[in-house]
């Protein structure tokens, strides 16, 4: 399983890593350490699998001359049935189509892509919390709403994510790959 990501600028990704020390330290969830040296992002694809050197290829010819993007955080939403609850960024037409764009570039490899992240299917969001019960996603949705801060940054890097193992304590996924965009 591959999951490619867009990376924020260091002050926003120091913003959410900060929501997720709160909630460890509040005891309400512990998504910063299930998943080892997770960063913030937002996942523009996945992939049941690639060919990694092609798809990594392609990437850093395609994004060589990509430029970063402004992004807002100013809504919190959540999944129904996953207990996960997340930022969501302003959805704007640059976004849009910087997602879509990568459909419509790197398509040979859209034949493994989870129809989730699709172009038309996405939903664009930062993941602050997930499995949590219904009562701690009330506490989460409770500290953001008091926190009430909007966060402002920019798209400044895009990765490629591989998961390497899974289990009760959580995961290993490393980025394996990233590129700084311009």
């Amino acid at each position: 399983m591959y999951w490619f990501i867009a990376l924020f600028d260091e002050k926003t990704e120091q913003q959410v890593k900060d929501i997720w020390n709160d909630l460890s330290e509040k005891s309400i969830s512990f998504y910063a350490d299930e998943v080892k040296d997770g960063r913030p992002h937002i996942t523009l694809g996945s992939y049941e699998s690639l060919d990694k050197k092609k798809f990594i290829d392609e990437v850093d010819a395609y994004y060589n001359e990509k430029v970063g993007i402004e992004i807002t955080f100013n809504t919190i939403g959540s999944f129904l049935d996953y207990g996960a609850i997340f930022l969501t960024p302003t959805v704007t037409q640059e976004l849009l189509t910087f997602h879509s764009d990568h459909y419509q570039n790197l398509g040979e490899f859209n034949e493994t892509a989870n129809s989730l992240y699709l172009p038309g299917k996405w939903i664009p969001h930062c993941t602050l919390a997930n499995d949590l019960s219904h009562a701690d996603l009330a506490k989460v949705y409770h500290y953001c709403i008091e926190r009430n801060d909007t966060v402002y940054g920019r798209i400044e890097e895009v990765g490629l994510i591989e998961l390497v193992e899974e289990d009760e304590d959580g995961m290993n996924a490393p980025i394996i790959y990233s590129k700084r965009l311009k």
